[in-house]
């Protein structure tokens, strides 16, 4: 008998195939041709990256989730433009621009993931509420520092080929992606903070009586679900050439939908990292699609909600109450 990992990603697995080749059948061979696929390659790591987030959040329990990911990951982004610039010119050294650039946006993500930690730990916030506080704080912040307006980055090389430059076929954004994927994946597995995280988030009075410290352990999550977002910045920086306050408004929903989708249990304790991924790129297989067919914006999101509803009451459905016979 398949293990629920197995089984689910199985399931995944077989769906980004079914997606692929409906894809090739109703848009035409252009679908799946070496462009169009390193194409979805590089905008996978902008959702998947924010759904690790999700993912090690809801992971911890107690109602967890960070809805603060896209606003930390732009104002990352804006933040890290607006300091290099003022150390490095990125037209005379646009390499040690490129790595000011990511080291402070790495800084930014995670001082805004401390802040959500410790606003929840010891502010006993719930996750919801507080990371909704916190991702208007953060959009407050970018809109304040740009006026409202996309800053460019302009031409920087090594930006400009880590967003979009594929090598041996691969671009590099989903390369890293995939490293990210691996590491978050090792340290839930074979790691005591991985143990502690699964324990507090499926029993969370165990995990206390077992002596995990619970407030350590949620400032730790949510710090390292912001250093995700700020990676995810780079990567926006990268592909777009520019920064913005507003950019990826649908992003939150997507991320939450491509967690539950890969099977993270919303109430904790589980979550697979290869699920997610494949989750993430068969989320987006669909969308490319979805851009073959000139299908609009305001269609997506309708359909993104509407399969995250879905989601969510087929995992809390009993089929085996419902399919019992009655007495």
């Amino acid at each position: 008998m398949l293990r629920s990992f197995d089984r689910q990603g199985v399931f995944l697995g077989l769906l980004n195939v079914v997606l692929l080749t409906a894809g090739a059948m109703m848009a035409g061979a252009n679908f799946i041709d070496s462009y169009n696929l390193q194409s979805m390659a590089a905008q996978v790591p902008e959702l998947g990256l924010l759904a690790f987030g999700v993912m090690l959040a809801m992971t911890s329990g107690n109602g967890g989730i960070d809805l603060s990911g896209i606003a930390l990951a732009n104002l990352s982004g804006i933040g890290a433009l607006m300091l290099a610039k003022l150390f490095v010119s990125p037209d005379a050294a646009p390499e040690l621009f490129s790595w000011s650039f990511a080291g402070i946006a790495l800084l930014i993500g995670l001082v805004g993931g401390l802040a959500n930690g410790l606003v929840i730990a010891h502010g006993r916030l719930t996750p919801l509420i507080a990371t909704l506080g916190t991702q208007l704080l953060f959009t407050g912040i970018a809109v304040f520092l740009t006026n409202g307006s996309a800053l460019s980055l302009g031409y920087i090389p090594p930006l400009d080929d880590f967003g979009n430059s594929p090598v041996l076929g691969m671009p590099i954004c989903f390369a890293l992606f995939l490293v990210v994927a691996a590491i978050i994946a090792f340290v839930l597995r074979f790691t005591p903070f991985g143990v502690r995280l699964m324990l507090l988030g499926s029993n969370p009075k165990a995990a206390r009586y077992g002596g995990i410290a619970e407030r350590r352990m949620i400032v730790l999550t949510y710090t390292a679900s912001g250093l995700l977002s700020s990676i995810a910045g780079i990567v926006i920086a990268a592909r777009n050439a520019s920064v913005k306050w507003d950019y990826g408004g649908s992003y939150v929903l997507i991320a939450i939908l491509i967690a539950v989708m890969g099977g993270v249990k919303p109430e904790g304790g589980y979550g697979k990292v290869g699920c997610v991924l494949l989750a993430a790129t068969a989320l987006q297989i669909l969308s490319s699609l979805f851009n073959f067919m000139d299908i609009s914006n305001f269609f997506r999101d309708l359909a993104w909600g509407l399969l995250l509803l879905a989601l969510l009451a087929f995992a809390r459905f009993d089929f085996g109450t419902w399919l019992r016979p009655s007495r």
